[in-house]
């Protein structure tokens, strides 16, 4: 059977793959590949175009595909992944010769628009698309050293992937690309379909509470990343970076800051952190003075809050993680609502909750107050899944300040330190400043 049927006969079950007969210089070449890919008139417009032009009229058919293209061997193992990627085969079947040619492809992905997660003040409002392709020209928009390396793997056996492992080579550490390398390679015929595969690879713990590496849609993230040595990854059909290693910085600054005047800059990181610091302790302070530790609070504030809580019929800790799961619950459906009517269900289902349970006696005001506040503070942070651990470490600090009362919410804090200090991101610790993953570490 020769290869023009053993084609057809793999790819019976595809619609859009086509096989048809040109005229190219004084050879009929069958031309092949997925309709659904590539531009089928123009690209044979461009290959007809490009042999009119030849001089030499008497190529052999060797020379001539491999002026066209790329020769590839005509076997099917070879030839379907170019086909699947979007490649057009140019078969001469006298010879048995065929190449894999570049061709005019059909738009399959969206136009650059703007991030549809992360707001941009002061930046360039354009975000990374679908296609590496074009994220690769993006980013080299934004990040022109002459020392931006990129590498590229195909990851992946039943589902191969491209993937690219971007650095800035006088900035990033030797030893941090030598591991990613290292760690890629191992996992070359791995699936990578979403972060969590992602982290296999790395070699990563896939229980731990802290974000490992960031992911951004913003090329200026990318970028300033870059040049504070770290290592960016793309992923074919990912919209975004992914960012290597993540720092616990990385949840107070990003680059729109430095666009602001120097006082403003550390005023607005400021404010993250101590938004950062009331998400996590205020739900837990809460609990412990109401309902352990009543007698740290002024007498006045005391009754004030036991007037509240007067016909409340829950423990502070019920009431508290009750009223959590609600508000998880509304973050959850803001998400996942259709962009036209979530903000407005969310906003008026969360009025209406709120009040509700504060007329049927379920929760007190000052409960409303608190983790309203609560549920503002923790997305001060830069990146949502920074402020995932925020929201889960809240909860820990709740249950021990029930239990133990203050004594308990500090040994949490403690726990949480202890935590976050024996956490690292591919070799780097996580409470690691930025300039120490640069090449050229500050003395002493």
């Amino acid at each position: 059977m020769d290869l023009k049927q053993r084609l057809a006969d793999y790819f019976r079950a595809n619609a859009d793959y086509f096989n048809v007969e040109i005229q190219l210089l004084q050879y009929r070449v069958q031309v092949i590949g997925l309709d659904s890919l590539v531009d089928l008139p123009q690209s044979i417009a461009m290959l007809q175009t490009q042999t009119t032009n030849m001089v030499d009229d008497s190529l052999s058919p060797d020379s001539l595909l491999k002026i066209i293209g790329q020769l590839v061997d005509p076997d099917l193992g070879a030839i379907v992944p170019d086909i699947i990627k979007g490649n057009l085969i140019v078969l001469e079947p006298l010879s048995g010769t065929c190449c894999a040619v570049l061709p005019i492809s059909k738009v399959v992905t969206r136009s650059i628009g703007p991030a549809e997660t992360e707001n941009t003040l002061y930046g360039s409002s354009s975000s990374f698309l679908e296609d590496l392709n074009t994220n690769i020209g993006i980013l080299r928009k934004h990040c022109t050293s002459a020392n931006l390396k990129v590498e590229t793997y195909k990851v992946g056996k039943s589902n191969p992937k491209a993937v690219l492992l971007i650095y800035v080579e006088d900035q990033v550490k030797p030893a941090l690309i030598d591991n990613l390398r290292k760690k890629i390679e191992a996992g070359l015929d791995k699936d990578i379909q979403h972060l969590q595969q992602l982290e296999k690879i790395l070699g990563s713990n896939p229980w731990t509470l802290v974000a490992r590496f960031n992911a951004t849609e913003l090329p200026q993230n990318a970028a300033h990343s870059l040049q504070q040595g770290k290592v960016v990854l793309m992923i074919d059909r990912l919209p975004f970076a992914v960012i290597i290693p993540s720092l616990i910085w990385d949840m107070f600054c990003m680059k729109d800051d430095h666009n602001f005047p120097l006082p403003f800059m550390y005023l607005i990181r400021l404010l993250r952190i101590l938004g950062a610091l009331i998400a996590t302790i205020i739900p837990g302070l809460y609990v412990a003075l109401v309902s352990v530790n009543p007698e740290v609070l002024r007498l006045q504030l005391a009754l004030s809050i036991a007037h509240s809580r007067q016909d409340v019929p829950y423990p502070a800790m019920v009431e508290t993680l009750l009223l959590l799961v609600v508000l998880e619950l509304i973050l959850e459906a803001s998400i996942r609502l259709p962009k036209s009517i979530g903000p407005t269900v969310t906003m008026v289902g969360g009025i209406i909750l709120g009040q509700a349970a504060v007329a049927a006696k379920l929760v007190s005001n000052l409960l409303i107050i608190v983790l309203a506040g609560t549920t503002i503070a923790s997305s001060t942070v830069v990146g949502f899944q920074n402020s995932v651990p925020i929201r889960v470490f809240k909860y820990l600090l709740i249950i021990l300040s029930a239990i133990y009362g203050v004594l308990g919410l500090l040994a949490g804090i403690v726990l949480i330190c202890a935590y976050i200090g024996n956490q690292s991101s591919m070799g780097v610790p996580y409470l690691s400043m930025p300039s120490l993953t640069q090449k050229d570490e500050p003395n002493g």
